[in-house]
């Protein structure tokens, strides 16, 4: 996968997975491009270790998988920026 194409996945999935999740959610538009990266490398791990990587067609599975991964990282990861950036405020 080109990186291009990495970053374009990436940051589709990141969108799709801030608007599945409840609520406004703070991180940054960089950090939710890489946050949908990481969770399409996840969901391709996944599928790979459950035999669904390859299949005939559309690999929908895969896909599922790979926006999974971004839900659950894009969630994560927006608690721990809010948790970072409220340190940072308390401090100022």
């Amino acid at each position: 996968m080109s990186w291009l194409w990495a970053i374009i996945v990436g940051l589709v999935l990141g969108l799709i997975a801030k608007a599945i999740l409840p609520g406004k959610q703070q991180i940054p538009l960089w950090l939710t491009v890489i946050f949908g990266i990481l969770g399409s490398i996840l969901g391709n791990a996944v599928a790979a270790w459950i035999g669904v990587a390859d299949t005939k067609g559309i690999d929908w599975i895969r896909h599922l998988l790979q926006l999974a991964g971004a839900v659950a990282i894009v969630a994560v990861g927006d608690m721990l920026w809010a948790s970072m950036k409220g340190r940072r405020r308390t401090r100022a």
